[in-house]
């Protein structure tokens, strides 16, 4: 099969385009045919080697971390989907490559694709939804009439966020520039700041929750606009000794993050609110759920570009430019 591989970590690293040989599946694994692929900063973060203290992968690699297909053979235990099945999904941790025509993934991990949505708009959602979905129901806990700050609101994290949030009744806030005042705008946010002109840090205050996307001096400034209780989640921060010990990573690798992250537990201590690190984890059963709220068009995917699989590479490109309103989508038919 042809896939989009990397053969060495590194930010200049290209991606470029290879024979792979067809996954091997699984007893409960699900062969799929891909037809579309998204990009997330994951990708990016993967291929600069960024995240090689928790992910360090084999070479030559095969990028990307969600899609949607069509399943053209099932596992000898696969008990939840049959050849012809229309699916999407965001493969384990060790499993990645949806820039590929096939991918073999667990069951667990797989949904039948939302019926009102195209192969593209499908891919745009596993990672990102999964992301959110996580953070406000297993982190924050989001209630009816709770206040959230949305970082990035135009982003492909921050346009499922701003309509999960409204979806469940929550005040939203979200940073933007004029750009993306019009869309985050019509995905429902009920209070813009264009962070070109202000600060947000001096514009909200009380806020039962923060989702962070950016990482850095935003995420520090963003500690002071939750009330006491409050929590951030962050998908780009650094991850803490909270996050090692959830994950298992031993008390060497716990000790450390515990090190590098020592200025955020100041921050929480200092303001009496928690900070999180979200490591999203593949769910089928939570994609399902998410589908249910896409076909009852809660949620509606936002797009900002399709390429062409022989594309690929530029299409990281456009992603590591950081321009883009909503996300951006690899075909691969």
């Amino acid at each position: 099969m042809k896939a989009m591989v990397i053969e060495k970590y590194g930010k200049n690293v290209p991606l470029v385009l290879r024979e792979r040989p067809l996954p091997v599946l699984g007893e409960r694994d699900v062969l799929v045919d891909i037809h579309a692929a998204s990009l997330n900063p994951i990708d990016s973060k993967i291929k600069a080697g960024g995240l090689k203290l928790l992910l360090n992968y084999e070479m030559p690699l095969i990028l990307g971390n969600d899609f949607s297909g069509v399943v053209v053979q099932v596992g000898d235990k696969v008990d939840q989907f049959k050849p012809g099945d229309e699916v999407y999904g965001r493969p384990r941790k060790n499993r990645i490559g949806t820039l590929a025509e096939y991918i073999a993934v667990h069951q667990d991990d797989l949904s039948l694709k939302p019926g009102n949505l195209s192969f593209e708009e499908a891919a745009s959602i596993p990672l990102v939804g999964l992301t959110v979905y996580q953070a406000f129901h297993e982190i924050f806990q989001l209630q009816k009439g709770q206040k959230i700050l949305i970082h990035a609101g135009s982003g492909g994290v921050g346009t499922f966020a701003i309509q999960l949030a409204k979806s469940m009744g929550a005040y939203v806030a979200t940073t933007a520039s004029e750009r993306g005042y019009d869309l985050v705008k019509s995905l429902g946010a009920d209070q813009i700041i264009n962070y070109r002109q202000d600060d947000f840090e001096q514009r909200l205050e009380g806020y039962d929750a923060v989702l962070d996307t950016l990482g850095g001096e935003a995420l520090e400034k963003s500690f002071q606009v939750l009330k006491p209780g409050g929590k951030i989640v962050s998908i780009s921060g650094l991850p803490n000794a909270r996050f090692g010990k959830d994950a298992g990573l031993g008390w060497l690798k716990t000790a450390l993050l515990s090190i590098v992250s020592h200025k955020l537990t100041a921050l929480e201590k200092r303001t009496r609110t928690s900070y999180h690190f979200l490591f999203m984890k593949p769910s089928g059963a939570q994609l399902k759920e998410i589908k249910e709220l896409i076909e009852k068009e809660h949620i509606i995917p936002v797009i900002d570009q399709v390429f062409k699989f022989a594309d690929a590479p530029q299409a990281l490109e456009y992603l590591e430019g950081g321009r883009a309103k909503g996300k951006i989508i690899v075909s691969m038919k």
